[in-house]
């Protein structure tokens, strides 16, 4: 395996860990608000839980593939920059829609634009790939 690959990696558990977190927080507000599965609302602080684990797990999905695409096909330093710059949008993301929805704008375009940058990394290693042949 080629070593510079371990820094993609590391950037994969921090996405399973901001996942694990998130799913933590939904547990603690379902004790915490009495809301019991599989119920998925009934407080207004749960909601907000359940909703930032919903949309972290939904763009996870997307953003995996293309962190893995562009770290093997463009490079891996620069796929794991656009990674931790994700991870810090989401984290950001998180944390102000936990405590004011309204303000998870700027979370969510840092992640958005980091999942973009990774997309374009991928597109170009992949076209590359294919005109190379």
């Amino acid at each position: 395996m080629n070593p510079a690959l371990a820094w993609p990696a590391l950037a994969t558990l921090g996405t399973l860990l901001l996942l694990f977190v998130c799913a933590a927080i939904v547990g603690r507000a379902r004790g915490r608000y009495g809301i019991r599965a599989p119920a998925t609302s009934g407080h207004e602080l749960f909601d907000r839980a359940f909703r930032v684990q919903m949309n972290t797990l939904e763009s996870a999905l997307i953003f995996i593939p293309a962190l893995w695409l562009a770290a093997l096909v463009f490079s891996p330093g620069w796929a794991t920059v656009a990674a931790a710059v994700w991870l810090a949008g989401r984290v950001w993301y998180a944390a102000a829609y936990l405590r004011a929805p309204e303000s998870r704008g700027g979370g969510f375009v840092l992640a958005f634009a980091a999942w973009g940058a990774l997309m374009l990394m991928a597109s170009w290693g992949v076209i590359g790939l294919l005109l190379a042949r």
